[in-house]
């Protein structure tokens, strides 16, 4: 089960801290596993179990504004612990990010399990590209959105990468946290994700979990493909987001977040997604390697 490889960050990461306190004459510190643990529990526990009572917050996203309204959001499942929310992105956001992307993809790759090295894989076959905040007023926006819904560091992501898939591609069953040690020491496991559906689909496509443990069952139709009935799986309806937890609340990695894009069988997909870290995740101020990105 290989999963993509982060961009090549090295130097530029800045261990993140909670806070500082002295001790017995020594300085130490809470770093993120504390905040991680703070975070997950606050929003599996608090918020979303009180979505009827939650406020609305409005982020600008450059020409484009869109509400933040936490009540659109959903539980699916609490292994993995994921959510879904509608209407996340407007239809402006999505076709916005669909144009960034056009004429600057590359093909897809993954993240060897042994050395951490990035590879050419049959298990993945999308193309795709990364996205700065710093270079898109409205990627700024949205990635301060994200920050809000996850209640995670907007420094512990990395950047937004957007991907299309056509007409039979696929990404086979993954997990987003990693077995190698080497894509560790930049801002640790990837704790949690944010996929982003930029685009509806006549069918396939779909986000599946095949080893899940759902809220409770789903039924599905014709309008579903063979490869979304192995587990809970999620349509990918433009403008919705799917956050899930690639890490369980004392941030051990769930086998549970396995999960898969299904082929495409009509239509095109366009997806963004967002991974976000244990640990603070800083751009990088060059970008050379970005004819190799995964």
């Amino acid at each position: 089960m290989n999963r993509e490889k982060p961009i090549d960050l090295s130097g530029l990461s800045f261990p993140f801290r909670l806070h500082k306190y002295k001790q017995k004459g020594e300085e130490k510190s809470m770093k993120s596993p504390y905040f991680l643990t703070v975070s997950l529990c606050s929003l599996t526990l608090l918020v979303f179990p009180l979505l009827s009572n939650a406020s609305v917050e409005t982020s600008k996203t450059g020409a484009f504004t869109k509400a933040f309204d936490p009540t659109r959001a959903a539980q699916l499942s609490w292994q993995p612990r994921a959510f879904v929310y509608k209407g996340f992105l407007s239809d402006e956001e999505c076709d916005h990010l669909i144009d960034l992307a056009k004429g600057k993809l590359v093909k897809s790759m993954v993240a060897n399990d042994e050395t951490g090295e990035s590879m050419e894989s049959q298990e993945r076959t999308s193309s795709g590209m990364f996205i700065f905040k710093t270079e898109d007023e409205i990627v700024n926006g949205i990635e301060a959105r994200i920050a809000t819904l996850t209640f995670l560091p907007e420094e512990n992501g990395e950047p937004i990468q957007i991907l299309r898939y056509e007409h039979g591609q696929k990404y086979e069953a993954h997990i987003d946290y990693f077995v190698d040690k080497a894509n560790q020491e930049e801002g640790g496991h990837r704790a949690a994700t944010v996929l982003m559906y930029l685009s509806d689909v006549k069918k396939g496509g779909e986000t599946v979990f095949p080893t899940s443990e759902p809220k409770g069952p789903q039924a599905k139709d014709d309008s579903w493909s063979d490869c979304a009935k192995k587990g809970y799986a999620v349509k990918p309806n433009k403008g919705d987001a799917l956050l899930f937890f690639s890490l369980h609340p004392d941030a051990t990695p769930d086998p549970g977040s396995l999960h898969a894009s299904c082929p495409v069988i009509e239509g095109e997909k366009w997806s963004a997604t967002k991974w976000i870290h244990v640990r603070s995740f800083s751009e990088p101020v060059k970008r050379t390697k970005m004819g190799k990105l995964y």
